[in-house]
C-alpha cells in the first residue's frame, strides 16, 4: 500500500501591524518553537494595519508609518519564519487591510502610488515579505491556500455564522471535496473546528473554524463594536498531504489552541 505524506500544520491572522501585543508575539514563537515536524505555517491575513490606506478618520492609535507597519512586520514574519523547521512551507493570504494598499480605488492610495508603496518592492524591508508565498485575496479558489481536505483564506462577510456560510462558499468554489475543512480569520473571533448543517439535526460532511486574531482585542476605534469574543488563537492541524481526489473519508484532525 502506497505510504500517504503526512502535513502538521499551524496557522495565524490578523497580527496588524504595528499593534501586535508583545505579549502575542512571545506566545506565539512559544507555541510555534514548541510544535515538532511542522510542515507549514500560514498567516491568513491583515499583515499590515495599513491605516494609510483606510477610508475612515485616523483614531487617537495611529500615530505611526507605513514605513513603521512594514518595520514591525518584517521583523514579525521574520522571527517566526527563524522558529520553523528548515524546510517548512511558508504562506500568507492577503488580508482586506493588505488589499486595500493595492486595490484599485481612489479613496485609498493614489494609482500612481501603489507600486512604489507595496510591501515586497520596499528597498529596505521588502526582502523578507519576498520569502513568503502570498495568496491573493479574492472570493474564489485563487484567493484558497489547499493542503489535502484544508482550505485555507482571510474571509469576507463578519457576520455571526459567517464562518459557516462563507466556508460553504469557498468549499464549493473548490470543487465541493466532501470532508474539507476551511480555516479563516477576520472575524477576530476564534471558532473550533465545527461541522456544517443543512438543519439543526442534518449535518453536512464538510467543517470550518476560525483563527480568531493576533492583534489587539480592545483596539480604540472597536469601541462600538461588541469585542466579547474576540480572542487570540492558533491552528494547528495534522492531514494527509495529498490531492483530495486520492483521499477517501475524512483524513485530519485539528485543535483550535487559545492563548491563555
Amino acid at each position: 500500500m502506497e505510504k500517504r505524506r503526512k502535513a502538521k500544520i499551524a496557522v495565524i491572522s490578523c497580527t496588524h501591524s504595528p499593534f501586535t501585543p508583545p505579549e502575542t508575539q512571545q506566545w506565539l514563537l512559544n507555541t510555534l518553537s514548541g510544535i515538532p515536524d511542522l510542515t507549514h505555517f500560514g498567516h491568513l491575513g491583515d499583515v499590515f494595519e495599513a491605516g494609510a490606506a483606510s477610508v475612515h478618520a485616523s483614531s487617537a492609535e495611529y500615530t505611526h508609518t507605513l514605513a513603521d507597519e512594514y518595520e514591525h512586520a518584517h521583523n514579525l514574519l521574520k522571527s517566526i519564519r527563524e522558529v520553523l523547521p528548515d524546510g517548512c512551507r511558508r504562506w500568507i493570504n492577503t488580508g482586506n487591510h493588505d488589499d486595500n494598499l493595492t486595490t484599485q480605488d481612489p479613496r485609498r492610495i493614489p494609482r500612481d502610488l501603489r507600486g512604489l508603496v507595496h510591501w515586497q518592492k520596499h528597498p529596505e524591508w521588502g526582502e523578507e515579505f519576498r520569502k513568503w508565498h502570498w495568496v491573493p485575496y479574492e472570493k474564489s479558489s485563487k484567493g484558497v491556500y489547499r493542503v489535502g481536505q484544508c482550505h485555507f483564506y482571510h474571509g469576507f462577510d463578519c457576520s455571526m455564522n459567517s464562518d459557516e456560510l462563507e466556508g460553504l462558499q469557498m468549499i464549493g468554489a473548490c470543487g465541493w471535496i466532501p470532508f474539507s475543512l476551511t480555516v479563516r480569520g477576520h472575524t477576530h473571533r476564534p471558532v473550533p473546528p465545527t461541522q456544517c448543517k443543512r438543519t439543526s439535526k442534518i449535518p453536512l460532511p464538510y467543517f470550518y473554524s476560525n483563527v480568531g486574531t493576533c492583534g489587539p482585542l480592545k483596539p480604540s476605534w472597536a469601541k462600538r463594536k461588541d469585542t466579547s469574543l474576540w480572542g487570540t488563537a492558533m491552528v494547528i492541524i495534522e492531514c494527509v498531504w495529498d490531492k483530495p481526489s486520492r483521499i477517501y473519508g475524512k483524513s485530519w484532525d485539528a485543535e483550535l489552541v487559545v492563548m491563555p
